[in-house]
């Protein structure tokens, strides 16, 4: 059995934050709250993590060379998405590629950790599930700064088609 394919799992990552950049459009305040998740001091920096993240990693699964951390904008949500979008439109081309590309193992130099060595399939879900953990952050922080929102990140809500009573 299959789990979750790549489609679905860019499909939730792409449900997550199209909700998340809708709520920060309306709330463009957040960017400054306080937030020390991964070193980090505001909200803008850690959506500069989380896109940096997979900016980076898909260059690297397209055997690109990585665009520099600091130089991924995170001063407004506009610039923050930009390059979510980047590295989204540098994923799904990947996803026809066969099993033997998925399977090959390859090399990733990390800001924080070194080097890591792993298959690209396990890039490519680290990439996504990264981003999902770190919006179940920011959804807490910014609920207590005051900012609710009306939808829910969980796998088993995406998609469907009306609200459970």
């Amino acid at each position: 059995m299959v789990a979750i394919t790549g489609e679905e799992l860019l499909k939730w990552g792409k449900h997550i934050s199209d909700s998340w950049k809708q709520v920060l459009s309306e709330h463009p305040e957040a960017l400054a709250f306080p937030c020390d998740i991964r070193e980090t001091k505001t909200v803008a920096q850690l959506l500069q993590h989380i896109v940096a993240a997979e900016l980076r990693y898909a260059e690297r699964l397209n055997d690109l060379p990585q665009t520099q951390y600091d130089a991924i904008p995170f001063d407004s949500v506009e610039a923050i998405y930009k390059t979510h979008d980047r590295a989204m439109n540098l994923l799904r081309p990947l996803l026809d590629r066969d099993e033997a590309f998925w399977e090959t193992v390859t090399d990733f130099q990390t800001r924080s950790v070194g080097t890591l060595h792993a298959s690209r399939r396990t890039f490519f879900v680290h990439l996504l599930t990264h981003s999902i953990r770190h919006y179940a952050q920011l959804a807490t922080l910014v609920r207590h700064q005051g900012i609710e929102h009306n939808w829910t990140a969980d796998y088993l809500f995406m998609g469907l088609e009306r609200p459970i009573a």
